[in-house]
């Protein structure tokens, strides 16, 4: 092994450090719940500068989102945080730089560190200020046109870096399912995970919003980490707003608004 590379894995393992090392601080502090977690978001046209898109980012403003924050105070008050407001949002100014391209589902270990790297830098560089990130998630949201049948990129919230990439539709009809998408990946970044199997369908019990209802079905809500409520075993439909979705407690002991039983 040549000098030139022993040199280039040292820094790497140095990089490697520093980022568990600020990552794990940032887990303690973010996952406290002692005050809001600042939610910062960063509009995006993810349609090479569609004039559609451009027009419905530029309209939006903070009260789109306010049921994100919403959602979050309702479900937090049976868990008696310190904090009554787990969240609040704020707009961010419109980017006009694309984020790294997220890797596709099922890609291997390295290239989502890779990824999370890039992206870890993008936002550094993109999204420069002197506030600490310790408290603050920011949700990068690229906006796409509303086309019938067309299918988004997959959104991403990362356990490890308080940031989120989501992509959405710029319709006002699609703003509520938008902020489904927006909490459960912000929830993502507090470390909640998924609670849907490979077929989309919600993992019981932690998937179903009241697994002890007595029939099970038809459920009236969907556990947020799923997003759709089970109507069946096989049938199930996309919750049309956060109005239809509870946090469960496995999600609320993942984000340590509950404690796990000893």
């Amino acid at each position: 092994m040549t000098l030139f590379k022993i040199i280039r894995i040292l820094i790497l393992l140095a990089v490697f450090v520093v980022v568990a090392f600020y990552a794990k601080n940032q887990k303690l502090k973010s996952r406290s719940w002692t005050e809001p977690l600042s939610v910062v978001i960063y509009r995006i046209n993810g349609d090479n500068n569609s004039p559609v898109v451009n027009e419905y980012i530029n309209e939006l403003d903070a009260g789109v989102f306010e049921p994100v924050d919403r959602f979050m105070r309702q479900q937090s008050e049976k868990y008696k945080l310190i904090t009554r407001q787990p969240t609040q949002i704020q707009m961010g100014p419109v980017l006009t730089v694309q984020p790294p391209e997220a890797p596709l589902p099922g890609s291997g270990y390295a290239s989502i560190i890779w990824w999370g790297l890039k992206f870890r830098y993008w936002t550094y560089k993109n999204t420069p200020d002197s506030d600490s990130d310790m408290r603050r998630i920011r949700v990068f949201v690229l906006y796409h046109t509303a086309v019938e049948g067309r299918s988004l990129q997959h959104s991403l919230g990362l356990d490890k870096g308080l940031a989120a990439v989501i992509h959405a539709f710029a319709s006002i009809d699609q703003d509520q399912q938008n902020n489904i998408v927006i909490a459960h990946e912000l929830l993502h970044t507090v470390g909640a995970t998924d609670k849907y199997a490979d077929d989309n369908r919600a993992l019981f019990p932690t998937g179903y919003a009241d697994p002890e209802q007595s029939p099970l079905y038809p459920q009236t809500k969907a556990e947020i980490m799923v997003g759709r409520i089970p109507l069946s075993e096989t049938d199930m439909r996309m919750a049309a707003s956060l109005d239809e979705c509870v946090i469960g407690e496995q999600t609320a002991k993942e984000i340590n608004w509950l404690q796990e039983e000893k």
